[in-house]
């Protein structure tokens, strides 16, 4: 059901992939809320996925761009400014990745380039792509940023290796640029620490299928899926979000504030 709850408003998107990926999602929820926008992933990204069959559903154009990249990230502003008419009212930052984990270098055995470049595309792509915006004056008032996260940036979960200390870098980088955005833009920055969710990426990392059936199993309200997380997006891209900044927003189905649930109890007694 659409709401028209993003009529009139344009953005980036960036992070689609398939159709598995929550950015995938996103694009097509806020194409039926009636927002319009401009799809970006990395050129390696573009040619393993599927980007160009989204872009004709949602008739949004595709601009290229490394998010590692400042100049990138100005032509790609630019030309979104071009495109769509005008400043923007929307960012999504859905960009994740570990060279370690896909190497399969453990926590205690990192490769510290490999580190460096992760820390690079998952969490200081983020502060880039704010200050580009910001630099650009891009963002309109009562304009939203959101950035996808995980609840290992303040848990520790073994597998989920140094994505966990990229993840609670880019809480951190929202926390502060979103002071500034808010104070001299009036823009909201946000993150959102979703469920385990069965992305391309997502299933990557070591022990994933067992841990989703575990946060299923622990979560009052179940796990929430891509879709739901599409819906929570839209509602912080709208008009009904407009004091909401600087936060790090559980979408875990009650997961973070669980102890333990009585099915999990069970699987351990007789």
């Amino acid at each position: 059901m659409a709401y028209n709850l993003l009529k009139g408003k344009k953005g980036i998107i960036f992070g689609a992939l398939d159709e598995n990926s929550i950015a995938w999602k996103t694009a097509e929820r806020v194409h039926e809320e009636g927002g319009t926008f401009v799809l970006t992933n990395a050129p390696i990204a573009m040619r393993m996925g599927q980007i160009k069959e989204l872009a004709a559903k949602t008739n949004a154009e595709i601009i290229p761009a490394d998010a590692t990249s400042e100049e990138d990230l100005k032509n790609l502003v630019d030309q979104a400014m071009e495109i769509l008419g005008g400043k923007l009212d929307f960012v999504l930052h859905s960009i994740g990745m570990s060279v370690n984990v896909r190497k399969g270098r453990a926590y205690t055995d990192e490769n510290y380039d490999f580190t460096t470049k992760g820390w690079d595309v998952s969490a200081l792509s983020f502060h880039k792509v704010m200050q580009t915006l910001y630099k650009a004056d891009a963002m309109s008032e009562w304009g939203s940023i959101v950035a996808l996260t995980y609840m290992a940036a303040q848990r520790t979960f073994p597998d989920y290796n140094d994505m966990a200390d990229n993840k609670a870098y880019l809480e951190s980088v929202a926390r502060s640029f979103g002071y500034f955005f808010g104070k001299e833009k009036k823009v909201r920055v946000n993150t959102i620490s979703q469920s385990p969710t069965p992305t391309t990426a997502g299933q990557g990392v070591k022990g994933f299928d067992g841990f989703i059936t575990y946060a299923e199993k622990m979560s009052p309200l179940g796990n929430a899926t891509a879709d739901d997380c599409a819906n929570y997006t839209v509602s912080l891209f709208s008009d009904l979000t407009r004091k909401v900044t600087m936060q790090n927003l559980f979408h875990d189905g009650g997961f973070s504030n669980t102890g333990v649930s009585q099915e999990v109890i069970d699987e351990f007694t007789d």
